[in-house]
């Protein structure tokens, strides 16, 4: 158990390097005013990008160490076994029980995380522009996202320790099975059901926008059943896009605070991005990967619960099957660390393949650029990453780079 301590906070410490190392970057840097930038920001505006970024990092540590000490104290020190016994003396049904323990976690975990949620929105992204959200908002978007997560927690955690009750030999597969549908199901019904929850979803009124937008997708090969506009400025001035859907039918989704900065050839180049990722078959090939891995997790999993290796390295009490998951989960997030940079890579790959689908699409890499540009400024984005910290972090390429990079394709 000692040993696997060392090796969490060994690894909680080089992630604290990391942060160091993109910090001092920040510093020594964040004060040049890049070539590709020029005209489009000043000083002030650098300075405050700067600001921002710093104390988004010097705030991030604060909220990481904290959340550290918690979890190592709630699995090193006593607590979780605690935690465990009380539930077994109440005598509960296996299922009944396992949703209890898990519930109170995921409010646990909740609770512990409103203060830091509280100062991150209404004091740095108050200070810098980007928050529009009322407390009373804030409030509501809680207590829904609060009820949506115990829903949806409590359907997976009662199935999955059904599953675990009826299929004892067989309960990692099954379970991977139903992973897979719930997903897959998810992914259909959160644009019509749970999305609309938080925003609200207009048609756009931008008739040549739209036109441009549909010709782009026929030119591609994507069908495309709505065209939304979202409020997102109601809760933030950050600015994003996205699709949503599975097979060949897509909804389109832009942000109001991205239609009201950018022109109609940039919005039409970050949609060839994006439409990039489905031709491709990014999104298809990431769910093979992660479901994949998953598989092999699953059995895993099934082979060390069987084995009951966990109660000796972490003297728990027998039987304490629900404390044996939670610090399974633990050594898989350790177990996890080294191949983080190996995924980070294929993600970027796949965001300057999706670049160089939209240059090539549009025939116009100038729009795309001015477009990440804007994307940048208009989020005080971090110009200046250091390179080992992308390499663990970064799922996109640093902007610069992908600017240099689209102008090769020219």
């Amino acid at each position: 158990m000692s040993i696997i301590l060392l090796i969490y906070l060994f690894i909680t410490c080089f992630e604290y390097w990391l942060d160091y190392l993109n910090l001092q970057n920040l510093r020594k840097y964040g004060s040049v005013i890049p070539a590709e930038f020029e005209g489009e920001i000043d000083q002030d505006l650098l300075s405050r990008t700067q600001n921002y970024n710093i104390e988004k990092m010097r705030f991030g540590f604060v909220s990481s160490a904290f959340h550290t000490i918690i979890l190592v104290f709630f699995l090193f020190g006593g607590i979780l076994d605690l935690y465990s016994s009380w539930v077994v003396s109440l005598n509960l049904p296996f299922i009944l029980s396992g949703l209890i323990f898990f519930i109170i976690l995921l409010y646990a975990e909740t609770l512990i995380s409103i203060p830091f949620n509280l100062y991150s929105v209404f004091r740095i992204e108050n200070r810098y522009g980007f928050n529009t959200m009322t407390s009373g908002l804030w409030i509501k978007d809680s207590i829904k996202s609060m009820l949506i997560s115990t829903v949806l927690t409590g359907l997976v955690i009662c199935a999955g320790l059904f599953l675990i009750e009826k299929s004892p030999n067989l309960w990692w597969f099954w379970i991977w099975c139903f992973f897979l549908a719930f997903s897959i199901f998810m992914m259909y019904i959160s644009p019509y059901i749970i999305e609309p929850l938080f925003h609200k979803f207009n048609p756009l009124d931008d008739e040549a926008l739209e036109s441009g937008i549909r010709e782009l997708m026929q030119k591609v090969g994507i069908k495309v059943s709505r065209i939304f506009k979202m409020d997102a400025s109601k809760r933030t001035r950050h600015t994003n896009a996205y699709f949503t859907g599975i097979g060949k039918v897509k909804r389109i989704v832009l942000y109001d605070t991205l239609m009201e900065r950018m022109n109609n050839n940039e919005l039409l180049s970050v949609l060839a991005h994006e439409a990039g990722h489905w031709k491709k078959r990014h999104i298809l090939k990431f769910i093979i990967l992660t479901e994949g891995v998953a598989l092999i997790v699953m059995y895993v999993s099934f082979r060390i619960l069987n084995m009951d290796i966990l109660n000796v390295f972490f003297k728990i009490e027998e039987g304490a099957f629900f404390s044996e998951v939670v610090i399974l989960g633990f050594l898989l997030t350790i177990t996890a660390f080294p191949f983080s940079p190996i995924l980070k890579y294929l993600s970027r790959r796949n965001e300057n393949e999706a670049d160089k689908f939209s240059h090539d699409i549009r025939g116009d890499g100038g729009s795309m650029i001015s477009a990440l540009v804007k994307l940048s400024r208009d989020n005080l984005s971090n110009l200046y990453p250091h390179p080992l910290y992308a390499v663990f972090h970064y799922t996109h390429p640093p902007v610069l780079e992908r600017i240099k990079r689209i102008r090769r394709f020219s």
